[in-house]
Parts: structure tokens; sequence; C-alpha cells
């Protein structure tokens, strides 16, 4: 009997390593079919998931509370899996080369666990070879095992992309790849238990990896392009959302538009691709132009701000400037890598500390990363200057009067209005006096 059969039986178990953004979704929907030991080494959030608690508000508390996954940060638990999914975060390092530890971390705690006949498949983000050159070697070294004889490795890139409620993990076609045939069958086989779009079975590990690394480095060329155009737009006067509406007109227009670009994937993956390039001696053009532009991005929008400020007759420093929004992307409370950091750091350049609100974003997260106190959005008032930076669904749906209110009385032709992601009626607020900005 294979081992997906095992499996489906429940006879053998699938363990799912990281619980975060990634991680919980792929181990909640296993739990659906089979059986599922989910590991974290924060025993904190280890012990919220067992409370019946979604901290990352991505599957939902009664999802949590439904679920049959066993949730524990002892890695001895591992061992009684014989399918091993390791979804750990991989970062960048200050100087933008690729951070490996915490999937390093991972390959050294599965494999002290590993026993034979194991199959063990990789879903972080990582460059053309790391896999068999890198995890490979760490998982022999500490299970004492071969990998080929005693186990087997594969690569499944995450597709998951947070806070999206319509692509979802079961509708979004799935990578798979195996070291050999037998395996990228097997892992196949035990992936289409969940994925109802069906799986594409990549032709090596090497050919998964690095379809994923470009996917969001060619989706990030394009936001940059766009991004450049706006910086390009803004001098001429002319608001790049209605350029955008009309180009979209055509049937091929590809519909990106600019913004902030931030989060685990986009802002990260391209690094990846670059640094093994380099490697080769390849120097990349494109790419590495793309993220300069769109890593700017932050500094470009805050110094619209001060320009806007000025322009309204106000003291900067003494400007009460209030951003909306700290996360990555809207409807997600993901803050890692959040391009509104660059905002708030240039502001501070010129002695403005802004106040920051977002409903979606975990506080604590919030105050340890870029040292922000969250404040209730019923509790602003008197502003000088409003940055709607992230389109959660919270900000969109604020009315005229609802976004006057938080504004100080006075003319308005002194108020502020920095609407990045273009989530407002422009014209209203340009008929009302509002000065008001659009990137």
């Amino acid at each position: 009997m294979s081992l997906f059969e095992k499996i489906k039986n429940k006879e053998e178990k699938i363990s799912l390593i990281g619980l975060g953004y990634v991680g919980m979704p792929i181990a909640l929907a296993f739990a659906k079919k089979v059986n599922v030991i989910g590991f974290d080494l924060n025993e904190e959030k280890i012990h919220i998931y067992k409370s019946g608690i979604d901290p990352i508000k991505e599957v939902g508390d009664e999802a949590v509370k439904q679920t049959t996954v066993d949730f524990t940060s002892d890695e001895r638990k591992i061992k009684e899996a014989k399918f091993h999914i390791i979804a750990v975060p991989t970062p960048i390092n200050a100087d933008k080369t690729p951070d490996l530890s915490p999937v390093e971390g991972a390959s050294t705690l599965v494999g002290r666990n590993l026993t034979k006949g194991s199959i063990v498949v990789y879903e972080s983000t990582v460059y053309p070879g790391v896999t068999e050159d890198i995890c490979i070697p760490i998982l022999e070294r500490e299970s004492g095992l071969k990998c080929g004889t005693d186990f087997k490795v594969g690569y499944s890139p995450e597709r998951i992309n947070p806070g999206d409620r319509v692509h979802r993990l079961e509708n979004i076609i799935k990578v798979v790849s195996g070291m050999d045939n037998e395996s990228l069958e097997e892992i196949a086989k035990v992936y289409e238990l969940v994925i109802e779009a069906g799986v594409h079975k990549a032709s090596s590990i090497k050919v998964a990896e690095a379809a994923k690394v470009v996917e969001n480095s060619q989706r990030d060329i394009n936001i940059a392009f766009m991004n450049e155009l706006a910086m390009v737009f803004d001098r001429m006067n002319i608001n790049t959302n209605e350029v955008i509406e009309a180009m979209d007109t055509k049937w091929n227009a590809l519909g990106f538009k600019p913004g902030l670009v931030g989060g685990h994937c986009i802002g990260v993956d391209p690094y990846y691709f670059v640094y093994e390039a380099e490697k080769l001696g390849y120097h990349s053009q494109i790419i590495l132009s793309g993220r300069k532009i769109n890593d700017g991005m932050g500094s470009f929008v805050a110094d619209a701000i001060i320009k806007k400020l000025i322009l309204a007759n106000k003291v900067v420093k003494k400007a009460r400037v209030v951003i909306l929004g700290i996360t990555f992307k809207e409807n997600c409370s993901d803050t890692r890598n959040s391009k509104v950091e660059d905002i708030i750091k240039r502001l501070r350049e010129y002695d403005i500390e802004p106040i920051i609100v977002d409903p979606q974003a975990n506080a604590n997260e919030a105050l340890k990363e870029y040292g922000v106190r969250l404040i209730d959005l019923k509790n602003i008032g008197n502003v000088d200057c409003l940055v709607f930076a992230v389109g959660h669904n919270e900000f969109r749906n604020l009315s005229v009067e609802e976004v006057e209110r938080l504004f100080y009385e006075g003319g308005n032709s002194e108020k502020v209005i920095i609407d990045v992601k273009s989530i407002l009626d422009k014209n209203e607020f340009v008929k009302r006096g509002y000065s008001y900005w659009s990137l």
C-alpha cells in the first residue's frame, strides 16, 4: 500500500511545520480529510489555536474550533507523521540577501524526527536549488537516513493570498514536484485530496522553485512600471487612475495599478531570484530596477504629504497626520514588510509622529515591528492630513461626512487628503475644496 493510500485511510499522518498565514489554511484543509499534526515553535500561538482562536484572522475562529488538527509545539510529535509539509517564512536580510535560517531550522527539526519511508515537501519560497543543495543535506545529517533510499523530498510553492476570500487554497492550481517520478505521483495525489482546482506537475524541483519566484517577480515588475508612470504623471499634473481607466478599455491591458509593494512575497521573492543569478555571474537589469522603484514608493508618498502640507499653509512639524492602514495589503492582518513603515520613517525625519489607525492589524505586532501604537478610528479628530495608505473595507466604506468629521473645524482648502489607493471619490472632495492627492 502506498503512502498516499495509508494517509487517505488514516493509517499515517501529515505534519504541518509552521502555522502562519500559509501553514494554517493548509493544516485545516487536510484535517477535513486526514489526520494532521500542526507544529509551531511558538508555544503561545499553539495555546491560542487550542483555545479556538484565529489570531491572524485568516481562517476564522469557528474553523479553528471545529478542526481536528493536533496542535503542538513538541517536536517529538512529528515522528508520528510520514508526510511532512514545511511552510515557514523565508525573509531577506538587511542587505537584501536571502535569510534561509527559518527553512534551515525547520529542516534540522524535521530531520531529527524523520523516519524511514517519509516524504518531506517544502512550500517555503526559495531560489532554485535550495531544496536539493541545502535542505536535503540537513535532513540527511540530522536523521542519519539517505535521501532517495530512506525518504523522498518534493517542493510545492505556496500560492495562498492572505486576506483574499476568493482565491483560496482549494481553488488555486497547485504546482507540485518531486525528486523522482514516484515521489511526484505520491505528492500530487496527497495534494489532490484538498486542491479542487487540480495540480500541475512540474518536471523538477528546480522548475517548481523557479516558478514561484518568477511569478512574483513578474508582478513586481509590472507594478514598478505603473509606479514609475505615477511619479511621472504626478509631475505632469495628470491623474494616474484616470489614465489607467482609459487604458483598461483595451482588451489586452494588464490591469496593474501603482501602490506600495510589501509583504512576504512580492517584496521579497525577486531578491531570491537575483541572488542566485548573481552567484552565476548574471547581474539583473530589469528585476532590480523594479525593486528599486517599488522600495522607494513609501518615501515618494511621504514627500507628497510634506509638499501638500506646505501648500496648505501648515507648520509641518506641528501637523496632525493620521495614516489609515499599516498592513502590507488590504483586508489582511499581516504587517510583515509593510511599506507604510517607509512613510512613517520619512515623516519622522520632519519631526512628524503620525497617528496610525488599522482595525485589521494586530496591535502587539505593530508595536513590536514598527514601534507604533494603533489608535481606534472613533478616537480620531482635529486632523490636518488624512492618509489612506491601505484599502481596508472599513476605510472604503467611510462616507464623505464620516471623513469630514475626522478633520478640524476650518476651511477645507487647508485640509489634506492623501489617497494612495484611490479609494475615495476624488471629484467629491475636490468639489468640497479639499487638497486632494492620489498616487
